[in-house]
Formats: C-alpha cells, structure tokens, sequence
C-alpha cells in the first residue's frame, strides 16, 4: 500500500537529469556529460574533420560555431557539418 505510493512518486531518470545532455551532431545522437563544449569538442565527438566548418540549427539563420567557441547545451541540440568551400575549382580552365 505505501509501496504503490513510493513507486507512483518515482519518476524520471535520465531525462531530467542536468548532468546528461543529448545533442546530435550530423544525425547521429550523443549524450555528453558536461554543460558546455566547444566547436572542436564537437567536432571530435561527432567524428567531424577539423576543416569542416561546424553549425548550431535554430529558428531563422543557423549559427556558425567556431573551433573555439564554447557552447552551453541544451538536450536535443542539432549540429551539422559543412566541408570547406572550393570555389573556382570545378571552373578552371
């Protein structure tokens, strides 16, 4: 009886927990245990090349993150990716 009580009273877990964030970087989810990272820091844990550039999807424009901006996240965060231009080079003649 005081059972169903403790049992009905326990909810949660992972979710709500602030030490756990789950982001996702190029699709792929991640759950990381700290409240900020930089752009480096996601690219590595997102296996994203270091030349690529890195994105933060919002409302409106998305936002570029630099290799040394630091980022205070969120769970259920979007990063993509985005290979260095190359413009000209499919024109030369």
């Amino acid at each position: 009886m005081a059972t169903d009580d403790k049992a009905s009273g326990q909810a949660g877990g992972h979710d709500d927990d602030p030490k756990h964030f789950e982001i996702f970087v190029d699709g792929k989810k991640h759950t990381v245990e700290t409240p900020y990272l930089n752009g480096a820091q996601i690219k590595s844990l997102g296996s994203v090349p270091s030349e690529y550039q890195l994105f933060l999807e919002q409302p409106g424009d998305d936002k570029q993150v630099s290799d040394s901006e630091s980022v205070q996240l969120k769970n259920g965060m979007h990063f993509y990716s985005v290979p260095p231009a190359t413009f000209g080079d499919e024109f030369a003649i």
